[in-house]
């Protein structure tokens, strides 16, 4: 399983403001390459990629011939559309590896708040594991940024959760009304939303018993990485978590977790580099079905 913000290639050129990171760096030329090489270099079976604005053009296409199929939920007013020479709208991008998955169903939602449509979205895919024959649902998201939001992710988060919890009972294997079924769930996204903010407490606080699979990196088990994104723009240095694979407890193991690179290995210009094409990192971990007690 992987999840991982590419960064939308019209903001990162164009209204991100990256400003220790060299102009040829964020070259699309430059990036896509990266960015490949960076999925195969673990070749997950389920692939959660946000701020996709070169999906039909270069990632679609390069996967697919790589036996992944696809669904691709564009932003209804993406900010790339603002930005001269864009490439369309970006948007949240659900990839699975057809030789270990077959497609059971495949929604793509525009999230709500108070009932009223947002800018928002998320792709949620019901999968069947060719192998275990077993169900999981995946989901893959993109939460609303900018300080001052709170209220706004979580009512979004709630939305999704509700989704996320209808899709799961309309198929066999979930009693309707129980919102704990045997179908796991895995949800993966930009959540823009540090670990004591709501739409964070909201997940670990569903009925739908989740856990965020990165605290098993800490000591505890029950800490978040100190980052998933570290940039430098006009404002200031930003280091902070804003990413999670979260994961139905019960019916899932998380069996590795992929480490963050150090401080060191990230550099004093922060990302995005030369080296690493986003300014978030992406986030790797193999699950494997819980048997039944």
């Amino acid at each position: 399983m992987m999840q991982w913000n590419v960064l939308a290639q019209a903001l990162g050129e164009g209204l991100d403001s990256f400003v220790q990171c060299p102009l040829e760096a964020l070259s699309w030329s430059h990036r896509k390459y990266l960015i490949i090489e960076e999925i195969l270099t673990y070749r997950p079976h389920i692939l959660c990629l946000q701020e996709v604005d070169h999906y039909y053009d270069t990632l679609q296409p390069v996967l697919a011939g790589l036996g992944y199929s696809s669904n691709f939920c564009p932003k209804p007013w993406s900010p790339c559309l603002d930005v001269e020479g864009n490439n369309g709208p970006d948007g949240c991008a659900l990839f699975f590896d057809q030789s270990r998955f077959e497609l059971v169903d495949s929604i793509s939602i525009r999230l709500c708040a108070m009932r009223i449509p947002t800018n928002q979205v998320a792709v949620m895919t019901m999968l069947r594991c060719r192998i275990t024959e077993k169900c999981v649902c995946v989901a893959v998201t993109h939460l609303k940024a900018r300080a001052g939001w709170d209220w706004l992710r979580s009512a979004q988060g709630s939305d999704l959760l509700r989704h996320l919890q209808n899709l799961v009972q309309k198929h066999p294997g979930a009693p309707t009304g129980d919102p704990s079924s045997d179908i796991p769930l895995l949800i993966c996204g930009d959540f823009n939303a540090i670990p004591n903010e709501e739409v964070y407490q909201r997940f670990v606080t569903s009925p739908l018993s989740l856990d965020s699979a990165y605290k098993k990196l800490s000591k505890d088990g029950l800490t978040e990485p100190e980052y998933t994104t570290w940039k430098i723009r006009p404002t200031g240095e930003c280091c902070t978590t804003l990413d999670y694979i979260w994961y139905s407890q019960e019916l899932l193991r998380v069996d590795t977790v992929l480490d963050m690179p150090t401080e060191e290995q990230i550099g004093p210009n922060r990302l995005p580099s030369f080296s690493y094409p986003s300014d978030h990192l992406s986030l790797v971990c193999d699950f494997s079905f819980k048997e039944k007690e």
